[in-house]
């Protein structure tokens, strides 16, 4: 099989790794990768959102499949257009990705299906937004409704901090038109778990649990950034609660995405806070998680091919999907300044070294300048320790690290330290 897997980040770094891994792949392009993607696919310079051009590369490249990876383009629909020209295309269409395209429709959804999630009300007026806003409890959530590379979400502790949300999301337009509309949302009080899951219509097979850690300083200070590390499997997390939010959440979405007319097929992910009433939605993404895959694929032992293509022919309820009994770390190593301006071109050293190790170093900002392998990004790589359970892969992420350096790089050092605590 020839694929085309459509990204540039750690995500696809991940996505083309596994799929690398099959004899049914016989090569695999990217479009348009990175320096690290390039040592394992051939790099295309298209860039996500050049839909003709894509379907036109395609075509002339007889691309078997294409497998998309970020959100933009799902939500502009990249694979109605594939799909326009019979060009096999992994992932929902248009209509199915608006659950992580419009958080309003989201909530909605999950309100009319009664799907568990957090209070909420929605606005297209900053005065009627501001008047609601001041009679809340604090902290409280304000979410901007379109896609925002991850950053329309404040998560605020004061009501000058929420206000300041409202009035740059739907006066200052920092967003874009993405803040034309908001979700004023209940602040959910708990513990965050991350569950992707291979979905096709009304059939969920769920991926090992995973957690996320978003901001950006230890301890969970500083803002929020896109990720900056991840764990999986939890064992500090009973399964039943696992259990629980599959059948309550997971299932019950996919079941009302095919309800609306919207049938999902491809990676849906979902955001979960398990709240002392129980797990409780935070969001939806119409893909898999970045930097979440980065842990969730290496303990895939099915093909991800195999996978794809059970779901493309209708057949992913007759699959038996299998997981390795291990566990796996990853440390985002980041520019300095990210999550807000940061410098780029500054030399890489060590990442052989850190392979050298075991470890799994998936580039997600990176170029290649002189010879040499320099930043190119705000979150730079995805180093991955893999063990037999979570403090031995943490050992293996973070050795890899220390051996990694450029000039004012920083990662969190209490990746799953939590887990370890059994908190």
């Amino acid at each position: 099989m020839r694929i085309l897997v459509i990204g540039g980040g750690g995500r696809e770094h991940a996505v083309v790794w596994a799929l690398k891994k099959s004899e049914k792949v016989k090569e695999i392009f990217c479009a348009p990768g990175n320096t690290g993607i390039a040592q394992l696919a051939e790099c295309v310079p298209i860039a996500v959102n050049k839909f003709d051009e894509l379907v036109q590369f395609a075509k002339d490249a007889a691309i078997d499949l294409v497998f998309v990876g970020p959100d933009d383009p799902l939500a502009e629909g990249i694979v109605d257009a594939f799909e326009a020209h019979q060009i096999p295309v992994y992932g929902p269409n248009k209509a199915a990705a608006e659950i992580e395209g419009s958080k309003i429709f989201m909530k909605n959804l999950l309100k009319k299906y009664n799907i568990p999630t957090a209070k909420y009300e929605t606005f297209t007026d900053y005065e009627t937004a501001s008047a609601y806003l001041r009679e809340q409890a604090i902290p409280i959530v304000i979410k901007a409704d379109g896609l925002a590379a991850g950053k329309g979400v404040t998560v605020a502790y004061s009501m000058e901090e929420a206000e300041r949300a409202l009035r740059e999301a739907m006066i200052d337009k920092v967003f874009g038109e993405a803040g034309n509309q908001i979700v004023i949302e209940e602040f959910l009080e708990g513990q965050e778990m991350s569950i992707l899951a291979f979905v096709d219509g009304e059939t969920v097979r769920a991926m090992v649990p995973a957690q996320d850690h978003k901001p950006v300083y230890d301890d969970d200070k500083g803002p929020n950034t896109g990720g900056m590390g991840t764990y999986a499997p939890l064992p500090h997390i009973p399964q039943s609660i696992i259990d629980e939010s599959i059948t309550n959440i997971i299932i019950p979405t996919a079941k009302a995405m095919v309800s609306e007319g919207r049938p999902f097929r491809g990676v849906l992910f979902a955001g979960l806070m398990i709240t002392k009433d129980g797990p409780k939605t935070i969001e939806f993404n119409a893909r898999m998680g970045d930097p979440e895959t980065q842990v969730v694929l290496p303990q895939l032992e099915t093909e991800l091919v195999d996978i794809v293509l059970a779901s493309l022919n209708g057949r992913l309820d007759q699959l038996d999907i299998i997981w390795k009994e291990e566990a796996a770390v990853c440390v985002i190593v980041a520019s300095e300044g990210y999550p807000a301006s940061y410098p780029k071109g500054r030399v890489i050293s060590g990442l052989a070294a850190a392979e050298a190790q075991g470890a799994l170093v998936f580039h997600a900002g990176t170029a290649e300048k002189d010879g040499s392998i320099v930043t190119n990004g705000g979150r730079v790589l995805g180093v991955v320790g893999r063990g037999r359970d979570i403090a031995e892969a943490r050992a293996r992420a973070y050795e890899a690290v220390s051996v990694i350096h450029f000039d004012g790089m920083h990662s969190r050092t209490d990746i799953a330290a939590k887990a370890l605590k059994g908190l």
